[in-house]
């Protein structure tokens, strides 16, 4: 493994599952690294179990990626607490599946506000940092779901559609800072999304440090090149029919 030692990275949504593998990863790699998620005492958790996994430091802060206040703090904490920023992982997502008839505002909302307003948000906030850091990483955890419409998932899909185009946009504005950008569309894999319980049934399935590899693979890119878009499957899921 690589060492980031020296490097300050923010992982959204990584109390859990995906973000909480990429958070472990970076600090076994010796980066230090903020924790967040929304809920207080599950990022306190984390926090406290990341900080013996590796030779990096975890720093959790609480934070609603929907909230521009609470995403102007996270940068602000981290910068000032852990020394600056050179990577920031755009993980937090949440989904909500049903058709648009019974699909409720408040659903749409939440999905638009998490999976591409909060990722907007964090870009935001962190740019400048990462631009008097000489330039950095933006990696965005996006989804199959952004290039593969699904019954049911008109909120979900417009999110990830919306984060994929976000994406290659943020791409080019950024290139001549040094900042690379780059998104990740894995396709299913084994977390406790949409209020999945993990089970032996998902092994078949991406496991979190899966996705945590490539993040850790694409940091360690030669300066003149990067992968903008990955795009992970399960090497052999299960048979149709």
């Amino acid at each position: 493994m690589s060492s980031l030692a020296g490097k300050v990275a923010i992982v959204t949504g990584s109390s859990k599952g995906i973000g909480y593998a990429i958070a472990e990863g970076l600090i076994g790699a010796s980066a230090s690294v903020a924790v967040s998620a929304r809920n207080p005492q599950e990022v306190a958790d984390a926090a406290a179990r990341l900080s013996g996994s590796g030779k990096g430091r975890a720093l959790g802060i609480p934070c609603d990626v929907r909230r521009p206040e609470q995403v102007r703090e996270l940068i602000s904490r981290t910068v000032s607490e852990l020394g600056g920023l050179d990577i920031l992982v755009n993980n937090a997502g949440v989904g909500a599946f049903a058709p648009v008839a019974e699909l409720s505002i408040e659903q749409w909302d939440q999905l638009i506000g998490t999976n591409l307003s909060g990722v907007f948000y964090c870009c935001r906030e962190a740019i400048p940092h990462l631009r008097k850091r000489g330039g950095g990483w933006i990696i965005n955890i996006a989804s199959l779901a952004g290039k593969n419409a699904m019954p049911g998932g008109t909120a979900y899909n417009a999110s990830k559609f919306g984060l994929v185009g976000f994406s290659e946009a943020l791409m080019l504005d950024v290139r001549y800072d040094n900042i690379r950008v780059s998104y990740l569309m894995p396709g299913s894999v084994a977390t406790h999304f949409n209020d999945h319980t993990p089970s032996e049934a998902d092994a078949w399935k991406i496991q979190p440090e899966d996705v945590a590899q490539v993040v850790l693979d694409l940091l360690a890119s030669p300066a003149r090149s990067m992968a903008s878009r990955v795009e992970l499957r399960p090497s052999r899921p299960p048979r149709r029919g």
